[in-house]
């Protein structure tokens, strides 16, 4: 029984600690807001180890996972263009097929791949084709996100001595206006909210007239400098000149006795240019 128990023992403690080692290609995830959109990638990230990668250990023009293991996969929480197509929301696993200077980028419906053998066309929603590039030599096989910027970012894989560049735009304008409706129609909006209503509007150049409504409530409740120069900013956009200028002056001055030089800086600029159009 002795004999047994010991045997029994050894066994589960070699399964446990199984299960502790170290991957070769350890699992990897990184996301990004880009708008209003989340973008999540998860990928087994394998590494050079002295190997040659592409054209060798990974075959041009030959369909590839994009990393080991399981699938490679893209999750966007809305719609969004990959490259320049048009993709809808959801997970989809992403295998790529490696050229010398082109590769091509499919999204598939299937999310559970091991193997390229496994991989069905038909479930392809998404092929585009983007430039090969070189780089700085990467150990180990990473996606980033670069050039996040508004609405826009790009997803770059880099490996070994070559990266890939997919764009992603999103348009959050749509969103960010339901948003807004939607907590106006809690009734409890505070003043920071209103400025921060406002101040979309304005930037993304949409009901212009809303954002003198929403301004003006957020500094009736709590006058700042910076929700001052929100006003000023939603007045100059309905052609409130003299109403703008007066609001970025008081404005201005309470960035002034606060010492906030970015703020009296942009007021400035923005009296000027009311003084231009006189």
């Amino acid at each position: 029984m002795k004999a047994i128990s010991v045997a029994t023992t050894l066994f589960i403690a070699t399964c446990v600690s199984a299960q502790d080692l170290p991957q070769p290609s350890p699992s990897g995830e990184v996301e990004q807001v880009v708008g209003l959109t989340k973008v999540e990638v998860e990928y087994s990230r394998p590494s050079v180890k002295g190997r040659v990668i592409f054209g060798e250990l990974v075959k041009y023009d030959e369909l590839w996972r994009t990393g080991a293991n399981l699938n490679t996969t893209i999750e966007f929480s809305s719609e969004v263009k990959f490259g320049d197509q048009d993709l809808k929301p959801g997970k989809y696993s992403l295998f790529t097929v490696p050229g010398k200077t082109t590769w091509v980028v499919k999204l598939n419906k299937n999310t559970e791949l091991w193997g390229e053998g496994d991989f069905k066309e038909e479930e392809t929603v998404v092929a585009l084709k983007v430039e090969a590039q070189p780089t700085e030599f990467t150990e180990t096989m990473t996606f980033e996100f670069a050039n996040v910027v508004g609405d826009n970012a790009d997803l770059v894989l880099r490996w070994e001595k070559t990266k890939v560049v997919i764009p992603i735009k999103t348009d959050a304008t749509a969103q960010g206006i339901a948003n807004i409706e939607e907590a106006m129609k809690k009734g409890d909006m505070k003043s920071g909210g209103y400025n921060a209503s406002a101040r979309f509007a304005l930037d993304r150049k949409v009901m212009t007239k809303e954002a003198v409504e929403w301004a003006t409530k957020s500094v009736a409740m709590d006058k700042k400098y910076y929700n001052s120069h929100t006003l000023a900013r939603a007045q100059a956009a309905n052609g409130m000149v003299k109403e703008a200028r007066q609001t970025a002056e008081e404005s201005m001055k309470m960035a002034q006795e606060a010492k906030n030089e970015a703020y009296v800086k942009m007021n400035r600029e923005l009296i000027e240019e009311l003084s231009k159009g006189k």
